[in-house]
């Protein structure tokens, strides 16, 4: 079949959509990626993938939709594919409606997290709601990366049967390494005996980055380092101030290495991986570091309390709160029998949920019935 595989920007094709366009095309399908353009779009254009780039924005602006939308009408019109694989909730909504107006026979949606889940106004989370449920309606396959989102979009009533795919990552990539371990910490010029706690997420304040950077005041006996960047279309404001006084406080303990293509190696060097979002999909970086073998500080929100075993293989602490975030860090921290312990036990729950390969394989599944059922 010839799908289109659509999402937001070129962060989320590479780093989400990527592995399953691959094997799509490994399939023998006909792939293009279709989101906004970026710098990011050279790696899947030297791999040969065809990527189309139409207005998308994440924002609610009415005029900027409007214009994607009818972008998504041109393309389709012109691609006349058999499927359109629709991700992550703006580009989700507008690719499926502008789908089903071109009479695409198949339309598909991977939920990877739900708008009225996230900070914002009453009205614009309901609004999210009559939306996605609106969508769900023209869906014909609908997937969830979490059970959650798929109790969600079932007792919502926004899809009468969702199923669950999960996200993985490909454990022969991460996994621990002794060798990256010892060369990216000389290359960073942290100590060998350092405890290192990591964080891989865009700089946003939704990710916990406040709540975080104050907790290390308490944890004096470790370093800190901030993997990610922020997106040019983040919303709201900047963490510059933030980690500019953290940086003057922490000193040498604090590391900002922005945007990195070595995650694996990165950490494989690291001690505690912590992600203190407020809200969460089904989170790629927790998958990508209970494969290396580190013990994970998430909070107790949708996503992370599916992948964290709160006590077995890390610790779970509420959002927008320093101190618990703080307690379960110094606790690692001090415990390295505890790290190795919760890191090993969550290794091996990864390689049982998360590996990409199998993950993968359920989708193509799912997209091969779906395709057949609308042929």
């Amino acid at each position: 079949m010839k799908i289109l595989e659509v999402t937001n920007v070129d962060f989320s094709l590479v780093q989400f959509l990527l592995p399953l366009m691959r094997a799509l095309r490994a399939e023998g399908h006909d792939v293009v990626g279709v989101c906004a353009d970026g710098a990011l779009l050279d790696g899947p254009r030297a791999e040969g993938f065809r990527i189309e780039t139409p207005p998308l924005a994440r924002s609610f602006s009415p005029f900027a939709q409007l214009r994607a939308l009818w972008a998504l009408i041109r393309l389709i019109q012109r691609e006349k594919p058999d499927m359109v694989h629709a991700h992550m909730p703006i580009s989700g909504l507008l690719a499926r409606v502008a789908a089903r107006l071109c009479g695409v026979p198949c339309i598909a949606y991977t939920c990877h997290g739900f708008l009225f889940n996230q900070p914002g106004s009453r009205s614009k989370r309901l609004l999210a709601k009559v939306l996605e449920r609106g969508c769900g309606a023209i869906t014909d396959i609908y997937l969830t990366v979490s059970q959650e989102q798929a109790a969600d979009a079932m007792r919502l009533r926004i899809h009468p049967n969702p199923q669950v795919i999960g996200n993985g990552r490909d454990s022969r990539a991460f996994h621990p390494d002794a060798q990256a371990r010892q060369q990216v910490r000389a290359a960073l010029g942290t100590p060998p005996q350092a405890v290192v706690i990591i964080i891989v997420s865009r700089l946003v304040y939704a990710k916990g980055y406040l709540e975080l950077l104050a907790a290390m005041r308490d944890v004096p006996d470790a370093h800190l380092w901030i993997v990610g960047e922020r997106l040019a279309s983040d919303h709201g404001p900047t963490l510059d101030k933030a980690l500019e006084q953290s940086s003057r406080e922490l000193g040498p303990r604090l590391k900002r290495l922005g945007y990195r293509a070595d995650i694996p190696a990165l950490l494989a060097a690291a001690d505690i991986f912590t992600l203190p979002s407020y809200s969460e999909g089904l989170p790629m970086s927790i998958i990508e570091a209970m494969l290396t073998g580190l013990p994970v500080v998430a909070t107790h929100v949708p996503g992370p309390r599916e992948q964290v075993v709160d006590g077995q293989t890390g610790i779970l602490v509420p959002p927008r709160r320093v101190a618990p975030l703080a307690q379960a860090l110094r606790q690692l921290v001090s415990q390295p029998a505890l790290r190795q312990s919760m890191g090993e036990a969550g290794r091996k729950l990864a390689l049982t949920r998360y590996e990409e390969r199998r993950v993968i394989g359920r989708t193509l599944s799912l997209l091969t019935q779906a395709n057949n059922r609308a042929g």
